[in-house]
């Protein structure tokens, strides 16, 4: 049959799902770890890299800095955070790990994204009396948003993916389907929690590819305000500034 015959044999196996330490359980374990650590990292590095875009100052540095972290393997993150005081501390040590794997992609396509926005684009958003808030809601987030949602992707399948290392630590996750095959000599075991994780993060691209497009901003939609005070030639003035937007994002998208 061959191994990966005997990995399907494994996976359709309705006792394998079953039970607390089951194939269903450690994908929730999973799911749960990697989205508690994926939220955190976007909540450290998102707003982070917007603010420093927008104002243009401290973003190499920012960007830097967050990559450091990509230098250090997570797994040996993980082990000191073991010799800690944290060891008994649950999930925390793995999601701590994974935030500081998942920061710097996320960092730094949004740094990215904010600062390759038109100069041009931008002064004449300016121009038309738009405040800094709506320069940032409405040129550039929108004309930045691909730049941010390949970060988001990028970051999301790398840490379902490391999200395994639990296991070796004694945590939950799919990583114990395949630290368990290890553990008895059970190739096709092994085969087929690593087929899980590499499915669970095909499937997280997928939604996330999908929920790009739902949510992609128009860029139609992106300077339309009226400018105070102007005279006939305001909605032509609008008008040409947004094709202006169109132009510079369809650029950036290819």
């Amino acid at each position: 049959m061959g191994v990966l015959g005997e990995a399907w044999t494994w996976l359709i196996t309705g006792s394998n799902w079953s039970g607390e330490g089951g194939a269903l359980a450690r994908l929730g374990e999973h799911v749960y770890v990697s989205g508690i650590a994926l939220a955190l990292a976007c909540a450290i590095a998102l707003p982070t890299a917007f603010y420093l875009g927008h104002i243009g100052k401290g973003g190499a540095l920012a960007v830097n800095i967050s990559n450091v972290g990509r230098a250090i393997p997570v797994f040996a993150v993980l082990a000191l955070f073991m010799l800690s005081p944290l060891r008994n501390a649950g999930y925390v040590p793995t999601i701590i790990a994974l935030v500081l794997f998942a920061v710097p992609p996320l960092l730094t396509n949004a740094y990215v994204g904010m600062r390759e926005v038109d100069r041009a684009v931008l002064e004449a958003a300016r121009g038309m009396g738009m405040s800094g808030r709506q320069l940032f809601l409405r040129v550039e987030l929108p004309l930045a948003y691909p730049m941010v949602m390949t970060g988001l992707r990028s970051a999301s399948v790398q840490v379902v993916a490391t999200a395994t290392i639990a296991a070796m630590v004694g945590q939950g996750g799919l990583g114990r389907i395949i630290t368990a095959g290890f553990n008895t000599y059970d190739t096709p075991q092994v085969v087929a929690g690593a087929l899980l994780v590499a499915l669970l993060a095909l499937l997280v691209e997928g939604v996330l590819m999908a929920l790009d497009r739902v949510l992609d901003p128009s860029p139609s939609a992106a300077v339309r305000a009226p400018v105070p005070g102007a005279r006939d030639g305001g909605a032509a003035d609008a008008l040409s500034t947004d094709d202006v937007l169109h132009r510079d994002r369809v650029t950036k998208t290819v």
